[in-house]
């Protein structure tokens, strides 16, 4: 069942797209289009894990830094293998490792995770700079890049595991025990427990997905060139936590969903691109995306005021 920010977000996205239609039907053009979903490719599948932490009542800010790193891994093992399986494999074995280690200071040493994935975002972005000087990984293998595939048939390949992954996960989440223990430690931890929830397992568990699927998108998105840059993921974290929020993901945690997140990264992927059809300067697309983002929280205020009165309506009716 759809929720009511889904079906509004639904409604903003479609008045856009009838005026990109009627003004610059060019927008719509499948080479743009194509771009705009590689484009929006990592942000949408590093967006899914952000969600599951958000869920939880975490945040974790790191995720751009981890990016960079995984990409420079799976760049590096491609070159000594000589096997994008073995890349694709060292890339998300060091996200869930990186995500382990944020996973492991909030929930057993309870660190707030805002303190811990700052420190670690700037440490590992200062360590992957000194370890590589600053030099991108070059001289790849030849099948690396697009997987070895022509380049036309990748956006569709690289669509089928996003799609995959999506439904697979948001399967998971409203069917499974797993998914009501998520939403369960990021409602009310206290009752969480009391229910027989390990809600330090959870949290620990959310963050090594998290890293796995940064890892994941920095392999889908290294194989498109024939060089990876040590310095990518740079502003992906704010990307990927706006998408959630906007697509209703209650930052305090309990409440989200992950059609919601796809719809927050569909509409805020889509600003900048439909600027520059509009002959508008691009200088107000962060303009237009905060102003977005602040409207998205607004509301939920709102309804979380409203919903405390009705509450204590009900109790003092009582």
């Amino acid at each position: 069942m759809m929720h009511r920010r889904e079906i509004s977000l639904l409604f903003v996205i479609a008045a856009l797209s009838l005026v990109l239609a009627a003004v610059t039907p060019g927008y719509f053009a499948r080479e743009n289009l194509s771009d705009l979903f590689l484009g929006n490719m990592p942000v949408l599948i590093v967006a899914i894990g952000t969600t599951l932490v958000i869920l939880t009542g975490n945040i974790d800010i790191s995720v751009g830094s981890v990016f960079a790193i995984c990409g420079v891994v799976a760049g590096l093992a491609a070159k000594t293998s000589g096997s994008v399986a073995v890349a694709g494999l060292a890339a998300c074995a060091t996200g869930a490792a990186l995500g382990a280690l944020n996973g492991s200071l909030v929930a057993y040493l309870e660190m707030p995770s805002i303190v811990v994935t700052l420190a670690t975002m700037v440490a590992l972005r200062d360590l992957l700079r000194w370890s590589t000087q600053g030099a991108w990984v070059q001289n790849l293998p030849p099948g690396f890049q697009w997987f070895g595939l022509p380049q036309s048939s990748y956006p569709f390949v690289t669509c089928a595991v996003v799609i995959v992954l999506l439904v697979t996960i948001a399967w998971i989440m409203a069917n499974v025990a797993v998914g009501r223990a998520v939403y369960a430690t990021g409602s009310n931890g206290t009752a969480a427990r009391l229910a027989g929830f390990n809600t330090a397992r959870v949290k620990f568990s959310v963050f090594i997905v998290a890293g796995a699927l940064a890892g994941l998108a920095a392999l889908l998105n290294s194989v498109r060139f024939n060089q990876i840059p040590s310095n990518a993921g740079i502003g992906l974290e704010m990307k990927v936590i706006a998408a959630a929020v906007v697509g209703g993901t209650a930052i305090r945690g309990g409440a989200g969903t992950l059609a919601g997140t796809l719809l927050g990264v569909v509409l805020l992927g889509a600003i900048g691109p439909a600027l520059t059809f509009l002959g508008v300067s691009a200088y107000w697309e962060r303009a237009l995306q905060g102003a977005i983002i602040l409207a998205a929280v607004a509301v939920d205020a709102m309804r979380e005021r409203r919903a405390v009165h009705a509450v204590v309506a009900a109790a003092g009716a009582a």
